[in-house]
């Protein structure tokens, strides 16, 4: 059997094992894709004229794959479940490392705002002070006087 026979054997058998458990199955855990996204997908994946899945594919949210692994029984199919799942936990770990990179950088920023404000005050109190400091008379000198001959 040629590997196009072989997916779209594969292909068939999943989406008969999905309709037969279509409960296990809502809107957010799986849709199809429509026509239109179909073609699209098809357009730049650029399958040739007697190649590639000829069935609408279906798509799968990490939740939905977990539940093929209740609805296909093969050894294949359990170790692409696994890889998938292995797959879905990498992703999540980089999200968390991206968010938490993020709020980093959003806690650096305030405080890069604030040493701004605090500085701009000093110098506002500098400018105050050497302001006060043209506007008083000059003291008078504190201390021993001499005498003028």
């Amino acid at each position: 059997m040629s590997s196009w026979g072989a997916e779209c054997e594969v292909s068939g058998v999943l989406k008969q094992a999905v309709r037969r458990n279509i409960d296990r199955f809502p809107a957010d855990f799986m849709f199809e894709l429509d026509n239109v996204e179909f073609t699209n997908l098809r357009s730049q994946i650029v399958t040739s004229s007697w190649g590639g899945s000829r069935y609408v594919p279906m798509a799968f949210a990490e939740q939905g794959v977990a539940m093929l692994s209740s609805v296909l029984n093969s050894k294949k199919a359990i170790q692409v479940n696994i890889q998938i799942m292995r797959v879905f936990t990498k992703i999540r770990e980089i999200l968390m490392d991206t968010l938490s990179l993020k709020l980093d950088i959003e806690e650096i920023k305030k405080k890069l705002e604030n040493h701004d404000k605090n500085i701009e005050l000093v110098f506002s109190y500098l400018d105050e002070l050497i302001e006060k400091q043209e506007k008083t008379p000059p003291r008078k000198t504190v201390g021993y006087k001499r005498t003028s001959e």
